[in-house]
Formats: structure tokens, sequence, C-alpha cells
């Protein structure tokens, strides 16, 4: 019997206590829902965070004697060695800008490149590109410039040129001619003229006599001087008294950079590629010298198309020096180089490294971890 109470009638009642128990059982619902939707998205952030061994690993480098550790990694089977089941496979680039598109774009997953370029990538994504996670070469770029010009104060209304706009040899050759009172622009105006050029067309022009000089890296500078009767002005090791790094007279001529996307989804990949890295540096840095020579002018032969004159290559050698550090400490002046040159930004590059693979891979070997620098992770 339903008790029925004077004003008020049984329906409203009833309804009330449906009403009542609908919401209890839409807040079950809510609850077990939502346990079930919590699960089910660890679940999918777990296995899409899962890091494997990639199936494969793209590389890119340069055909120059300041990319010997990935000349020479390539043909001894360093890499392919260490990275095991992973495929390798490789493109060669004339310098850095173009080798970032290319990274950026997805067509290679790590590359050799200079240290400019790397920091225009980082900067412009944000810090979402590129991690630098290895030195390879310091050293090995000078300024060479016809036999006539003898000091800074003879290339005015002069024509130089660099591999490429934005490139490491690019900002080096304009940042020290602001120091010597010079006006430079991008679009290769100025009181020196500069005309980013492919490094084999830098050398048939500079025979020709239409280029004035060049900064260039190894083996290109050696070339000039040796086939066409370039004399050196300025030895970019001169410029750095060590007062950043430590080191005085080397400054980063090549690192080792990866798609941070890649690092972050292949982390073992990456240290595979760090360990027959580091195996093609200690055996550049232990091989005799004709042995290397011959290992160094048949990867030439093959990624570049042409080996080098004897004498060629040992001017090169003699001027670099092959390191795991990528010498973090130089970055903020390179950076500001780059700024004044009017070829990147000023920006935090904070992050830029990430050194934590390539200490893990030479701790066994008892050497003294390598330093970021405050500017990412060592």
């Amino acid at each position: 019997m339903t008790r029925i109470v004077a004003g008020e009638s049984a329906v409203p009642k009833r309804r009330r206590a449906i009403e009542a128990a609908l919401a209890v059982g839409l807040v079950l619902l809510i609850v077990v829902g939502a346990v079930v939707a919590s699960t089910v998205s660890r679940n999918t952030e777990a296995q899409a965070v899962e890091p494997t061994p990639a199936a494969d690993l793209k590389l890119g480098y340069f055909g120059n004697v300041t990319h010997a550790p990935a000349l020479v990694g390539i043909k001894e089977g360093f890499l392919a060695e260490a990275l095991g089941d992973t495929a390798l496979s490789t493109e060669t680039f004339n310098a850095g800008p173009a080798a970032i598109e290319a990274l950026n774009a997805g067509a290679i997953d790590a590359a050799y490149i200079g240290p400019n370029p790397a920091i225009n990538s980082f900067v412009k994504s944000q810090g979402e590109s590129v991690r630098i996670v290895a030195g390879a070469a310091a050293g090995g770029a000078q300024l060479v410039v016809k036999p006539g010009i003898t000091s800074a104060a003879d290339l005015k209304g002069k024509t130089l040129a660099s591999p490429q706009l934005g490139g490491t040899q690019d900002v080096a050759l304009r940042a020290w001619l602001a120091d010597q009172g010079y006006k430079t622009n991008v679009d290769g105006s100025g009181d020196v003229a500069i005309n980013p050029t492919e490094n084999a067309q830098t050398l048939k022009l500079f025979q020709d006599g239409k280029l004035d000089g060049a900064w260039l890296p190894e083996p290109w500078a050696s070339r000039l001087v040796l086939q066409a009767g370039a004399k050196m002005l300025v030895d970019e090791k001169d410029l750095w008294d060590g007062s950043s790094t430590g080191k005085p007279g080397e400054f980063p001529t090549t690192v080792l950079i990866v798609n941070q996307k890649f690092a972050a989804d292949h982390p073992d990949t990456v240290k595979a590629l760090l360990a027959g890295h580091a195996k093609s540096v200690a055996w550049l840095n232990e091989a005799p010298a004709g042995q290397k020579a011959s290992v160094i002018n048949s990867a030439l032969q093959e990624s570049a198309g042409a080996a080098l004159a004897d004498d060629v290559l040992a001017r090169s050698l003699a001027n670099i020096t092959f390191t795991l550090d990528p010498l973090a400490g130089s970055y903020p002046r390179l950076l500001q180089d780059g700024v004044e040159a009017g070829t990147t930004k000023q920006a935090d590059i904070n992050g830029l490294f990430d050194l934590r693979p390539l200490n893990d891979v030479i701790a066994g070997a008892g050497t003294q971890r390598i330093p970021a620098a405050g500017l990412g992770r060592d």
C-alpha cells in the first residue's frame, strides 16, 4: 500500500524515486566508463611510446675528408655491423642546409653535418627537429685566396665562395669578414661579395680566374692550394683559443645529428649507430697512415666519384682532428656568428645536445664523459 500525504500525490514521489535510481545508475556508468577509458588510454599510450629497433636507418653525409668517420664507417662496415638487423642506407650531400632539408622531410634519419645547419634547424623548429648526439671532426677549414692577396685589406671588392648559404664555412667567412670591418649581405652584395657555390664548381671557377678565394672544408681547401695555385690566408684553427672548450685550435667541423622523433622512437638504434661511429673514429686515430689513406680514398671514389691525390689527402688529414667530442662549449659563439651573418635568429639553444647515448657507449672503455656544456643532456 502506498501512503498518501495531504497535498501530495503518489505519482511525483514515484517519479522522483525512479529519477534518483536513474541518476545513481548514470553515475556508476560514468565511473566505470572513465576507468575503462583510462585503462585503454594508458595501454594505447604505452603501445605508442614503446621504443623498438628501427627496421632501417637512412644516413646522410658528404664526400669530404671532414666526413671521414662516415666514409670509413660505411666502407669498413663498422656502422652496418653495429646496427645489426637494422638495414643501413646512405645518401651523399654537398652541404649542410640540403641535408637538413632531407632530414626534416623524412628522407634521412641521421646525418653527418656541420654545426651551423644543425643550429639553424633546431632554432627554426623551436627545438623539435634534431639533436646533436656526437662529434665527428674538428678543424679542417681555411680561407684560401689568389697569391696576390696578402691581407684582409686586399679583399675589398673581391668575390669569395663558400659551400652553401648558412653552412658552417659560410657563417665562419661572414663572421671573420665582419671582424675585419667588412659588411656582407646574404644576397651577395656588400664590401666583399660571397657566392655560395658547390665545392667542385668552386675549384673550377678559381682555376678560371672567376673567384678570388673561398672558405672551404677539406679536401677542397687543399685542392685549391695544391692544384689551383691558391694560398692560405686564414686557418680557422687560429681563431679558436680554447677558452670555451679547453681545446685550443679545435672547432667543430662535423657532428652527427639524429632526427628527434627517430631518436625517441628508436633509442637502441641510435645507440647502435653511435657504437659504429665510435669505432670509426677510433680506427681513424689508430690506423697506419697508408692504410687510412687507402680506405678513405676508396670510399671517396665510391661516394664522390674520384679519389684524391696523395699530397692533397695528406695535407687534408694533417689539418683535421677526428673526435667524438662535439665541442659543445663553442656553440654560443657559433650561434652568435650566425645571427650576425644574418643566416639564423637569436634563440635559446639549450636542449640541442643529447650525449647520453654516446656516453653510455664509451663508458665501458673508461673514457671520460663528454659534456654538453649546459646545452642539453650528457
